[in-house]
């Protein structure tokens, strides 16, 4: 058995019971959970462990430069926005109809993968508008640098604690109806 046959049963479309399914779920959540927006995490960790007042003035100015850099990357046009959620809503019912009204395995576990990593991504968008807004203040000089920083590392520290309770959900609940699909159906019958 060679080529596209050993290819297909190595990739089997039996997700819940393959181990490569739950390896890429797992990377995957362990991946997008390292970090917020591309910011250093060990940057927020310093500034929220320190306290942005007793930290010298250059680790503030440093987390105001990684959101000036990065921030705009994750700005979207109006018009990309509707584009962008009807693609999505799209993408997500036809997972769902597949899945859930004609019972394909794949489908399920392709919308229990997409579906939080979707809402990861509306977290993100919202995170980095906000953080614009407050580093537009602070450039602004409506808000001095020190409470700017305070302001945006207190926000990404949120969103992080965020995308770790996101992940712990839908890891836990690809889980539970793995478990659920699997005993409903077993040996992939």
């Amino acid at each position: 058995m060679g080529g596209t046959a050993g290819l297909i049963e190595a990739l089997d479309t039996q997700s819940f019971s393959s181990v490569w399914y739950w390896l890429m779920l797992t990377v995957t959540w362990t991946w997008v959970s390292r970090g917020a927006l591309g910011i250093p995490p060990e940057l927020v960790r310093s500034l929220n462990r320190r306290g942005v007042e007793e930290a010298d003035e250059s680790a503030a100015l440093r987390l105001l430069d990684w959101v000036s850099l990065v921030a705009p990357r994750w700005q979207l046009m109006r018009d990309d926005g509707v584009v962008l959620l009807g693609v999505a809503s799209f993408m997500l019912s036809v997972l769902a109809g597949l899945g859930f009204l004609y019972g394909l395995e794949l489908a399920q576990a392709l919308l229990l993968m997409m579906a939080p990593l979707m809402l990861l991504g509306w977290l993100r968008l919202r995170l980095a508008a906000g953080l614009r807004a407050t580093l537009a203040e602070a450039e602004g000089g409506r808000l001095p640098v020190d409470q700017a920083a305070a302001q945006i590392a207190a926000r990404i520290t949120a969103h992080m604690r965020a995308t770790l309770v996101l992940s712990g959900l839908a890891v836990a609940t690809a889980a539970i109806w793995g478990t659920i699909w699997m005993a409903a159906h077993p040996n992939g019958l």
